[in-house]
């Protein structure tokens, strides 16, 4: 899990830094598909707060 955190993590920088190299059209695109990618990290880092770690 904290893989899948660590890829949705920059999958979104990529998409984010990649808006100001294309059109506007293409840009609210790219903030779209940031911002399900950030719902993505939110979800898995949920999971690991309510991971219970073995001892």
């Amino acid at each position: 899990m904290a893989d899948a955190y660590e890829t949705l993590t920059c999958a979104k920088t990529i998409a984010q830094e990649l808006t100001g190299l294309v059109k506007p059209s293409q840009r609210r695109t790219l903030m779209g598909i940031a911002q399900l990618i950030m719902l993505g990290e939110l979800a898995v880092n949920r999971v690991l707060d309510n991971l219970e770690l073995p001892q």
